[in-house]
């Protein structure tokens, strides 16, 4: 039954999502740091350095700089956020791994919801990541929502003609 349930592409799903989940505890954790200790903003200065690939990284650079410009209450407030959307990811990447039906149904609404934003990000600036995170993020809906949508002609009753 494990094509039947998912397979390797759900796998694959969850994983991301989890991934997504890891990233945002950690920025969150990072947010709640900095706004609690100014020895944190020294720390993570250093480990920006050390991160650089080249003599100026401006992915890099641009973050500090919208990190430094914000105040503590702001920053206590981008950790809540990342904490409430890590829960709602993490939710999604073990309810996947575990196959439950729920969980591809909470995935699918979940990713059709950023994509709208995900479009517009796009319309104010053109990155290569940006661009990326959409299109895996289509692939994800289209995949699931064909899932779903074999699943459902499955279960419909057959009416004759």
């Amino acid at each position: 039954m494990q094509s039947e349930r998912g397979g390797k592409p759900l796998l694959a799903i969850a994983v991301f999502k989890l991934l997504k989940a890891t990233v945002l505890v950690g920025i969150g954790v990072a947010a709640w740091s900095l706004a609690r200790d100014s020895g944190t903003w020294v720390t993570l200065q250093r480990v920006a350095e050390h991160l650089k690939l080249g003599p100026d990284n401006r992915l890099v650079d641009r973050a500090l700089g919208t990190i430094s410009g914000l105040d503590d209450t702001k920053l206590e407030e981008l950790g809540l956020g990342t904490f409430v959307y890590a829960a709602v990811f993490l939710t999604e990447g073990v309810g996947l791994v575990l196959r439950k039906h729920w969980a591809e149904y909470l995935t699918t609404a979940v990713t059709a919801s950023f994509i709208p934003f995900e479009v517009y990000e796009l319309t104010r600036g053109f990155s290569p990541f940006k661009l990326a995170g959409l299109a895996v993020n289509v692939a994800i809906l289209v995949y699931l929502v064909v899932r779903l949508e074999i699943r459902l002609s499955r279960t419909r009753p057959q009416t004759c003609r």
